[in-house]
């Protein structure tokens, strides 16, 4: 039960979001309310409308209810179930109520604070499921919430936790659990991250001191804030240096590209092609762009990044988990939930 100082506070842990089911129909709902969100495609309106609703859900989502047919369990969307379960095994070790809420589609986000609020909450600790700052994650689940608290639900208040790439009880549970996994015979460690177009990077940046590669590589640029690329180094060398491994042996890239815009590179699919070549014969990857496994991991990386690699001279290949439910993640979550909870 809630102590007497907690009984209005809660936790409200927000993730992507899943196709209800693999239909084409399901999949196509998904796409368009994920694809027209301005964070992720930042067209005008108008040509992100010709873009997605007049180019991409003509073909697109047979195809990907086809690769999420290839993910699917019996409790149903891989992200939504392990979500799930974050939120249970959290909710055994704090003694405030956790709700759940998805940016997109169901529960929605409105729906996760809908159920904090009929417990009587009125102070919520929103936590953003992505370790690394970007207009497409974190802005955009923040700005979809102040929306709807502004809506619905005017008198309560939300705190926010902020990007977490470079904080220690972080990047221990990470490299923990990637060390646990890493084969001691592997020719390289890749880390695969979530791939935005470069525009988005300077877009993000109020600061307009980045310059791409010239200050992800440094400690001290003000941009680094809000720059999703020097995170996703920063997260690779903070686990580099943790787990103690050459730099030689760890590759940074980047998937899941869309479009005929220039994305952030080395891109992975190209990358996984021409490893083999290359002498890299026993490849370990992980994803930390995202804590829990989805259709981007799974199918993406697990299946088709496998099969390229295998094709391109590859001998064996070992997909890294994402954090999911691991007991270290749930205390990280914890940690930084209850550090905002005290903020109120």
């Amino acid at each position: 039960m809630p102590s007497q100082s907690n009984n209005k506070k809660g936790i409200l842990l927000v993730n992507l979001g899943s196709p209800k089911s693999t239909d084409v129909k399901d999949v196509k709902d998904y796409l368009d309310e994920f694809l027209m969100d301005e964070k992720v495609i930042d067209y005008r309106w108008i040509f992100r409308a010709l873009l997605v609703q007049g180019i991409i859900l003509k073909t697109r989502p047979k195809k990907s209810a086809e690769a999420y047919k290839t993910v699917w369990t019996d409790e149903g969307s891989p992200l939504i179930v392990i979500s799930k379960h974050l939120q249970q095994r959290l909710q055994e070790i704090v003694d405030v109520p956790v709700g759940l809420g998805m940016r997109y589609a169901e529960p929605s986000i409105q729906t996760g604070i809908q159920e904090l609020v009929d417990k009587g909450i009125t102070e919520i600790t929103l936590v953003p499921l992505y370790p690394q700052y970007a207009m497409s994650t974190t802005e955009t689940v923040i700005d979809k919430a102040e929306e709807v608290r502004l809506k619905f639900f005017p008198d309560i208040k939300i705190n926010y936790v902020q990007p977490f790439y470079n904080r220690e009880i972080y990047i221990d549970a990470l490299a923990k659990s990637i060390g646990e996994k890493l084969p001691a015979d592997y020719d390289l460690l890749q880390f695969s991250y979530h791939g935005v177009p470069e525009r988005h990077i300077y877009k993000t940046d109020p600061t307009k001191t980045c310059s791409m590669d010239n200050c992800c590589q440094k400690d001290d640029n003000p941009s680094h804030k809000y720059c999703y690329r020097h995170q996703c180094y920063k997260v690779t060398e903070l686990v580099r240096e943790k787990l103690g491994l050459p730099k030689e042996k760890v590759l940074v890239t980047f998937q899941s590209r869309l479009g005929k815009d220039k994305w952030m590179e080395p891109y992975t699919d190209a990358t996984l092609e021409g490893l083999g070549k290359k002498g890299i014969k026993k490849l370990a990857i992980v994803c930390p762009a995202f804590v829990s496994d989805c259709l981007e991991t799974l199918e993406e990386i697990s299946v088709e990044g496998k099969e390229i690699f295998l094709h391109g001279g590859g001998e064996r290949f070992d997909y890294i988990p994402c954090l999911n439910e691991d007991a270290n993640w749930v205390n990280v979550v914890k940690i930084l939930s209850e550090e905002k909870l005290s903020q109120f």
